[in-house]
């Protein structure tokens, strides 16, 4: 470190160290069991009982972090909620030059890991719109930012495509973009609805002769 802390003891500076990053893993902790939670009852009916019981933690080390429940909420919407978004639908469309084959792509395989949860539980950025948009504009607000950016880099990926030959050039691809999410998580909500596999397959089903409709 140079000069300035040429004073002082390599060790302090290392224990200085450790109950920060000590203080982000516990942050992590109980965001991950708070997503999982919402996933799984709703974040109205989701307990901090039952989330701490899921960590080992305490009231004490929660409240630490958070100041309440609603802010704990809005923290899981910033953090784990977009990671989701990330990882599923963001990152595997990003410079690529066919973009309609990345998003079935990253349907098929996606779903392949993980749609007995999405089926029994949904989409938790649809869900968690459904149930909270209405009523708290915090909530509304937050999940209207990642829904932004997932048309805009969706929308930036078939302009991409258009440039690259693979995406017809005479589609609006704002439009286009938020017609496809659309269907995605109308697809999500009537299966989860149903529990019934076939009106899934039957909305991608629709979806995949849309997306075949938009090559040049």
């Amino acid at each position: 470190m140079g000069a300035l802390f040429s004073g002082i003891d390599r060790n302090i500076l290392t224990g200085m160290a450790k109950p920060r990053k000590k203080s982000l893993s516990t942050r992590r902790l109980l965001l991950d069991a708070a997503f999982r939670a919402i996933h799984r009852d709703g974040f109205q009916a989701a307990g901090l009982n039952a989330i701490l019981a899921e960590t080992g933690l305490t009231k004490g080390a929660l409240y630490h972090h958070f100041s309440s429940k609603m802010e704990l909420g809005y923290a899981v919407v910033e953090g784990p909620l977009r990671d989701y978004l990330n990882d599923w639908w963001l990152r595997p469309l990003e410079d690529k030059d066919d973009p309609l084959q990345a998003l079935a792509l990253v349907i098929s395989t996606r779903l392949k890991k993980d749609l007995p949860q999405m089926l029994t539980l949904g989409c938790p950025l649809n869900n968690l719109a459904q149930e909270m948009a209405p009523v708290d504009d915090g909530f509304r607000s937050r999940i209207e930012i990642l829904y932004r950016d997932w048309r805009r880099m969706l929308a930036k990926a078939l302009r991409q495509g258009q440039h690259a030959g693979s995406v017809d050039t005479a589609i609006e691809v704002d439009t286009t973009a938020a017609f496809i999410i659309a269907a995605l998580q109308g697809a999500f909500s009537q299966a989860k609805n149903a529990q019934d596999m076939k009106i899934f397959h039957q909305c991608l089903m629709g979806l995949n002769d849309y997306l075949n409709g938009l090559r040049p």
